[in-house]
This record gives C-alpha cells, sequence and structure tokens, in this order.
C-alpha cells in the first residue's frame, strides 16, 4: 500500500512514517468510544486512514505494542466513517497478567466492546479487516498467516465509500509507542456465504 495515500484524522505530536511502516507515539487521555453504560463521549484518538470505493475487499496489517504499560493502552485497526460510526479493534493492556483483545462498534452514535482476556506476554497480533458492501469481518492472528473471526457485524453508515486504517491511544495517564507494519490491501479473503439461505418466498 502507498502510506503516503492516508490521511490523518487528528495528528499527534509524534509520529514517523517510512516506506513499510509507521509509528505513533500515543498521548494521554485519547480514546474513542461513545455513551454506552460509561456516558462518556471520547473522539480524540489519533486515527491515519485511506479511502475507497471497493465493496469487497481485505486490509491486512500487524501492530506491535512492546511498550504498553497502563490500563487501555491500545493500538490496532479502524474504519472511522464520522465520530458517531465507526469500528476498531486492539489490545487493550489491563495489568501484568492479562489484556484485552477485543473489537468495538459504534453506529449511530453508541459503542458496543467484545472482548477476550490474552495473556500480557503478547506484545505483538495482526489483524485483518474484510468489507462485503455494509457487512465487515474482523479477524486477528498471532503469526499473520492463520487468522481467527472475532466478530461480523453491520454498519449503518458502511455501505458507501469508506475509510480505514490505523489508531493508538492512551486513554488514562499513559504513553507507549506504537508500530504498524506488513500492510496490505487484497481480494476480500472474506468467503461468500454459501449456507443457509435467506428467508422469502420459493
Amino acid at each position: 500500500m502507498n502510506l503516503s495515500e492516508f490521511k490523518w484524522i487528528r495528528e499527534p505530536k509524534e509520529y514517523k512514517i517510512e516506506s513499510d511502516k509507521i509509528e505513533i507515539t500515543t498521548e494521554p487521555h485519547t480514546d474513542l468510544w461513545q455513551r454506552t453504560y460509561y456516558h462518556f463521549q471520547n473522539d480524540n484518538a489519533p486515527v491515519l486512514q485511506i479511502e475507497t470505493e471497493e465493496k469487497q475487499f481485505s486490509f491486512i496489517v500487524k501492530t506491535e505494542f512492546k511498550e504498553s504499560h497502563h490500563r487501555f493502552d491500545q493500538c490496532g485497526i479502524v474504519m472511522y466513517l464520522d465520530s458517531e460510526n465507526w469500528l476498531k479493534a486492539s489490545v487493550e493492556y489491563e495489568n501484568s497478567e492479562y489484556q484485552h483483545l477485543g473489537s468495538v462498534v459504534t453506529n449511530h452514535g453508541y459503542s458496543d466492546w467484545a472482548t477476550t482476556t490474552i495473556d500480557a506476554s503478547v506484545k505483538e497480533v495482526w489483524y485483518r479487516l474484510s468489507r462485503r458492501e455494509s457487512d465487515y469481518l474482523i479477524e486477528c492472528s498471532m503469526d499473520g498467516v492463520m487468522y481467527h473471526q472475532m466478530r461480523i457485524c453491520h454498519m449503518h453508515k458502511g455501505d458507501r465509500k469508506i475509510q480505514f486504517g490505523i489508531y493508538a491511544c492512551s486513554p488514562e495517564e499513559s504513553s507507549f509507542h506504537a508500530v504498524f507494519s506488513n500492510m496490505d490491501m487484497m481480494e476480500c479473503q472474506w468467503m461468500a456465504h454459501d449456507g443457509q439461505q435467506p428467508d422469502g418466498g420459493k
């Protein structure tokens, strides 16, 4: 991918873009979240994205977060359409024993958070975001070869031109160095559904 085509939403103070990787140093009190349960709205995390009108594709990126050390430190993939419609996937640091590997989908200003617990020793994860029209698949991998489904979701504003890419943030009083590499956009790796047929007349 041509990294020069990516554009910032909220450019961070410290970052480096090279031909094969991007590095971001997070700033304290940066996050993406809308309303649900916590009731607050945080919309100040730096996001670096590229635009596409492709209706079917897959996007892959490797994330490294060796320096994450404080609760909720995170970096991963994002599809940020506007402040109230976006999705993200990342590993969020919790403590010296475990972290949360998860995803957030925000439609019409309300976020959800789906997670699973992983060991705190994990310091790099690959993600694959796949699109089929306005439906999306988020997957993760520990080796960049074998991917596992994290979630399938529908984005109410995801049926048109979209933007997608990477983000990193530190919601509390913290800062860490995040590295993104091996970014690639390719033919959709999410195969068409061949099981139960849609409901309706025969």
